[in-house]
């Protein structure tokens, strides 16, 4: 994972903000100041941190720390540490965090990570993801773990009478596919997360398994995506079903797709995050491997095709990522954590600039609907709303930047999803890339999009590839 040792401004000698968010601090540029300020010191020592799954996947994130710190560079190096982690966390996942050369700062990043910490949310996710305690452990720097990533061979299988289905909060989709080709897809407006009992959600499933099947033969296999964690096909984490108690979750929610594939006949049955089937959507219609692909839409995610065309073991949840440090950063309302991906890249985010633009809308205005008129102003050449578009682009390139430092290869990062539907995408694409080539022309990524069909339902029908006949 590469840490620039400085920020450095580029071709442009500046670090241009969102046009609409002139307060936002790309997450990015502070790792590299604050690594830079620490080498400046003459008082730095290496520092890394690793986060590890029950699988064995491991990521590793080099860094340095203040030697011997007074109290403000403590507070500085608990900081660094803390936002790093965050993001190997919710990038990679695991359950236990490694920290290598600083007892300090391991300390200080346990109490943060426990159930009555700063970061309890975090804690008590990975946890339920894990079925274990997350822990947190000081070793000498020459012990640090050792990177490993394992990878699946999910997707990419086109044989067959297949369906696709992918799970929004505010829509599902569902495509059928014969032998490749796409013979159906479709629409279907919902609202999981107000819904209490799981019956309800498997019964919407079902309808849109059913819709697409109407259009096949015969069904052969059965695939998914949907926001949210799920681990050998078991819900672990999803807002789509935070309305379920929770003594009903491990019983009828973790199971929940389980029990789908039950109704149809035990058939060859996979599901993935939404942003995996972003990622595979993206890869396959662009024929390039080593992509990001993240969907923008009621919330933000994310997935990572590998060099070799594979997905990893990685969670991918890119919504809690903090992506912007200033301490007046937006909070998410799930997590209560400031910054983070969700506010930024996502309906939130397009209602969020759109009224400290000065557009208004009714109070009471879902959030679809809202994006839907910020998108008309914006295709009626209204500049204010195209400024919303632009202001995610700008903030998005500078998110590329410091995924890279996550990641091992990013060639392409592909956005999808209904917030980039029309010209608002297209105003996200040329911003990001803006930012990239002007203020990081070291990175050999872009930033891309499908064709507007493939981003909006491009999910469902990679979905329909993923299980093995």
């Amino acid at each position: 994972m590469a840490t620039a040792d400085a920020p450095t401004a580029g071709k442009s000698g500046v670090f241009p903000p969102p046009r609409l968010e002139p307060g936002f601090r790309p997450a990015v540029l502070e790792r590299r100041a604050f690594r830079a300020s620490v080498r400046a010191s003459g008082r730095g020592k290496p520092l890394k941190l690793a986060v590890s799954a029950p699988s064995g996947q491991t990521l590793v994130f080099g860094t340095v720390a203040y030697d011997d710190p007074d109290a403000v560079e403590a507070g500085a190096n608990f900081r660094h540490a803390e936002r790093i982690v965050k993001s190997l966390l919710w990038i990679g996942g695991g359950s236990r965090i490694v920290v290598a050369g600083s007892n300090a700062v391991a300390d200080a990043l346990a109490k943060a990570y426990s159930p009555g910490g700063e970061r309890a949310f975090d804690y008590a996710s990975m946890t339920k993801i894990y079925e274990m305690p997350l822990t947190v452990e000081s070793v000498p720097y020459d012990e640090a773990p050792t990177a490993c990533e394992p990878q699946n061979g999910l997707g990419r299988h086109f044989d067959g009478c297949r369906v696709g289905f992918d799970l929004g909060a505010s829509d599902r989709k569902c495509a059928a596919m014969r032998d490749g080709r796409i013979v159906f897809s479709e629409e279907v407006v919902w609202n999981p997360s107000a819904q209490p009992d799981p019956a309800w959600h498997r019964a919407g499933i079902n309808d849109s398994i059913r819709r697409a099947s109407a259009h096949l033969p015969r069904v052969d296999a059965i695939g998914g995506s949907a926001a949210g964690v799920y681990i050998g096909n078991r819900v672990r984490m999803a807002s789509l079903f935070r309305s379920v108690p929770p003594e009903r979750f491990e019983r009828e929610v973790a199971p929940l797709f389980e029990l789908v594939r039950d109704d149809w006949n035990d058939v060859p049955f996979e599901i993935v995050n939404d942003g995996e089937a972003a990622a595979l959507a993206a890869s396959v219609q662009l024929e390039k491997n080593s992509i990001l692909g993240v969907s923008f839409g009621s919330s933000m995610a994310g997935g990572y095709v590998n060099a070799a065309g594979c997905i990893t073991g990685r969670l991918n949840e890119l919504a809690f990522v903090p992506v912007d440090a200033s301490a007046s950063a937006p909070r998410d309302e799930w997590s209560g954590d400031f910054g983070c991906g969700a506010n930024y890249f996502s309906q939130q985010g397009v209602a969020r600039l759109a009224a400290s633009a000065g557009l208004k809308f009714p109070a009471d205005m879902p959030l679809p609907q809202v994006l839907l008129e910020v998108q008309a102003m914006a295709e009626a050449g209204n500049e204010t709303a195209r400024d919303v578009f632009r202001s995610i682009g700008t903030a998005f390139g500078y998110t590329v930047a410091g995924f890279t430092e996550f990641y091992p290869c990013i060639g392409t990062a592909v956005v999808m999803g209904r917030v980039t539907s029309g010209i608002g995408g297209d105003l996200i694409v040329a911003e990001a890339n803006h930012i990239l080539e002007e203020v990081f022309p070291e990175l050999e990524t872009t930033v891309a999009a499908p064709d507007d069909s493939m981003r909006r339902h491009g999910q469902a029908a990679a979905a329909a590839t993923l299980a093995e006949i």
